[in-house]
């Protein structure tokens, strides 16, 4: 029972930060979207959207290696200690 709660409180916490990134990534989306068009209605002759568009992309990118990279090396982790564990139990 006490393994289940900790594997539920596990996969709760990995989805809130997925879905931290999903919002993250929506915002990011929609503001630059809203900044290109902005940069090519009003001055098209000078690309200034390039510069938060690139240096908020640099921050999502690490955002998503947090949230997915992570996740994956965690569950690496929780292989290696469940085989560990299954060679001292012998």
């Amino acid at each position: 029972m006490v393994e289940n709660q900790k594997n539920y409180q596990r996969a709760k916490d990995r989805v809130e930060k997925k879905i931290g990134f999903m919002i993250h990534a929506g915002i990011y989306f929609v503001v630059n979207a809203g900044l290109i068009t902005l940069n090519l209605t009003r001055s098209p002759e000078k690309l200034w959207f390039i510069w938060p568009l690139g240096g908020w992309g640099i921050g999502l990118f690490f955002h998503a290696i947090k949230v997915f990279g992570h996740a994956s090396a965690a569950s690496w982790k929780d292989r290696m200690i469940e085989k560990e564990q299954s060679k001292l139990d012998q």
